[in-house]
């Protein structure tokens, strides 16, 4: 009984193996883009999105796209004389029910091929068109099939598609005997657009199928046989079917050329199915032509390791460097924690030696942008920020800022010009947030300035002089005017005139309001008069523009929030939508199409933003 029941849950799990492996089927991968590996894996309606290993390892960077979605098709079509009346009436029914099946935001292209092959449609067409164009293919005058040039343009065609999922569907009655391109180009032109080959072929007296079966196990479809014109809407509807249960895998791998990889496929709750392929090692593939930069014996197992030993070498000789410029105050270093007078002076000679590198690269940086009109501007603004930071010291931080995230964007495999993108925001976040502290200081010092005119007037009409005003403000008032006017008796104490002082002073904060309030003050000391009235005039008119400025910023507000909407949301929906839907997303981040959109939506948006900036701003 033991037995019996052994042997029947043997049979049984046999079975199940078998039917899983029957379920999920896998191709042998296209190394022609290498290191990036395609491979096509048909399995049931619905599965999930399968899992892919090499040789027992997770792959990295897998892009799974199921044909069954959003997709672009080119369905290319027999029109020779050998398909003349019924056969291709029953051909064109056919492909224009095939097309008419396809999603709504498929992209179905048509090619016709007879003794030449001719694109029918334009890039991006939609099923109708194709449909539409499907229905005016006419028998071709002149004898001949031209297969191949018809597989080089369809994928020619898909190429310039921005669809992950692409294939081509071809059906004939006979074999290639007018192409300007041979097997191979077919071939290599399907690698190259990374379209899958499902062919088609009517069964006839001197019909062989050997091309077309070549051309689908080669490019990764499948053939299909029809018995006559009559069955290819059978046919047509069975390729349908099984587009819907095929997945375009694309992975980088690890492996060398030559070598041999075993790719095991995982299908949750389906199965898995694993094929092995060897690398082609023939020198066609780019990453075999060894850089000039270094020799070609370097890119072979010995060579590796030659490299390997000597870059080791060079680190473990640069340690020792370092160790022995160092030697003569190791043993200092080891006694003086243990001295009672010079307990702490090791840690304060290495914090002044830290110190006094820093300043180093501060002072070099410094001497090389000192006549940098821009780099003048940095410094000017770090002081209206008030920071106790030196301008060499912004610019190293921005730098470091700028390194470490495009070490972060490399390190993540992220685009060139993600990774510059990455880099320019990390050195431009330093700059901002002090050119933001410089902004709000000059605010703050705008809204003490007419009460501070105030009481000066006050104290010059109690009778004291124009210096005890400032006196007065610098005791009474609050940030930042008092450490400001505080600066301006210190320059006077050491010597510099008052109007002087005040000039400095206007130049360094950056207020307009009392800029205006300096010149009126220069010209009526110079001239002579009232000096407490004209800071009561001065404090109001002050006062009048500021409540002026903040009725424009009110009326403008719609505006500008308008501005602020319109900039913002372009970059919130791209945000979005990639993180909702990586695949839709992927041609406008990965392709030259997609760059230049980006570019081109950059542009518009800064242009917009300066014109909406332009209306929404007031210069009183």
């Amino acid at each position: 009984m033991r037995r019996t029941a052994l042997t029947v849950f043997l049979l049984a799990l046999v079975s199940a193996s078998a039917a899983s492996a029957a379920t999920v089927r896998m191709h042998p991968p296209d190394a022609s883009s290498y290191p990036s590996l395609r491979t096509t894996l048909v399995a049931p309606v619905g599965s999930k999105t399968p899992r892919l290993l090499e040789n027992g390892h997770p792959v990295a960077g897998l892009s799974a796209v199921n044909l069954g979605g959003t997709k672009s098709i080119v369905v290319a079509l027999d029109r020779s004389q050998s398909m003349r009346g019924a056969p291709l009436a029953s051909a064109i029914a056919a492909a224009q029910a095939f097309a008419g099946a396809a999603r709504p935001d498929d992209h179905v292209s048509v090619v016709a091929f007879g003794r030449s092959a001719v694109s029918l449609t334009g890039p991006s067409a939609t099923p109708s068109a194709a449909r539409d164009q499907l229905g005016g293919i006419t028998v071709d005058s002149k004898s001949g099939t031209a297969l191949y040039d018809a597989i080089t343009v369809s994928a020619d065609r898909l190429a310039h598609d921005e669809r992950p999922g692409r294939a081509i569907v071809v059906m004939t009655d006979g074999k290639d005997v007018s192409s300007l391109h041979s097997f191979r180009d077919a071939v290599n032109a399907a690698h190259k657009a990374r379209a899958a080959v499902y062919t088609i072929g009517i069964a006839g007296p001197d019909f062989t199928s050997v091309a077309l079966r070549d051309l689908a196990k080669e490019t990764g479809g499948t053939y299909h046989e029809a018995a006559s014109a009559h069955d290819l809407a059978a046919t047509y509807a069975a390729v349908q079917a099984e587009l819907a249960r095929t997945w375009q895998l694309s992975y980088l791998t690890s492996a060398r050329p030559g070598s041999t990889v075993s790719l095991t496929a995982i299908v949750p709750r389906v199965g898995r199915v694993s094929v092995k392929s060897t690398l082609p090692n023939d020198g066609s593939s780019a990453v075999d032509a060894p850089s000039g930069l270094i020799p070609s014996f370097a890119y072979t197992a010995a060579g590796t390791v030659v490299l390997g030993l000597v870059v080791g070498g060079l680190i473990l000789l640069a340690t020792c460097f370092w160790f022995a410029s160092r030697r003569t105050s190791r043993l200092r270093m080891r006694i003086e924690p243990h001295l009672a007078a010079d307990a702490g002076s090791a840690r304060l000679r290495r914090q002044q030696g830290r110190a006094a590198t820093r300043a180093r690269l501060v002072d070099s940086i410094e001497n090389a942008f000192k006549n940098v009109r821009q780099f003048k501007q940095v410094a000017r603004m770090i002081e209206r920020a008030d920071i106790p930071l030196r301008p060499g010291e912004l610019v190293a931080i921005c730098a470091g800022v700028g390194f470490v995230l495009g070490m972060f964007g490399a390190v993540a495999g992220l685009s060139s010009l993600m990774t510059l993108g990455l880099m320019a925001i990390g050195a431009g976040v330093p700059l901002a947030v002090v050119s933001f502290k410089a902004r709000k200081r000059i605010r703050r010092f705008e809204n003490q300035l007419p009460d501070l005119l105030i009481t000066m007037a006050a104290s010059l009409k109690a009778g004291h002089s124009f210096r005890q005003g400032i006196q007065s403000v610098v005791e009474e008032g609050a940030e930042p005017a008092a450490s400001e006017f505080k600066r301006v008796l210190t320059e006077t104490q050491l010597g510099k005139p008052m109007d002087d002082a005040l000039a400095n002073m206007a130049d360094r904060v950056g207020s307009k309001n009392f800029t205006f309030v300096i010149t009126a003050v220069t010209i009526q000391r110079q001239i002579g008069g009232s000096l407490a009235g004209l800071f009561d005039m001065v404090g109001e008119t002050v006062r009048q523009r500021q409540q002026f400025a903040r009725k424009v910023k009110g009326l403008t507000a719609m505006g500008r929030m308008s501005a602020y909407v319109l900039v913002g949301l372009p970059f919130f929906l791209a945000a979005a939508i990639s993180l909702m839907n990586p695949v839709y997303m992927s041609p406008l981040w990965h392709t030259s199409i997609g760059h230049k959109m980006v570019f081109s939506g950059l542009f518009m948006i800064t242009m917009g933003s300066l014109m909406l900036r332009k209306i929404a701003s007031f210069r009183g």
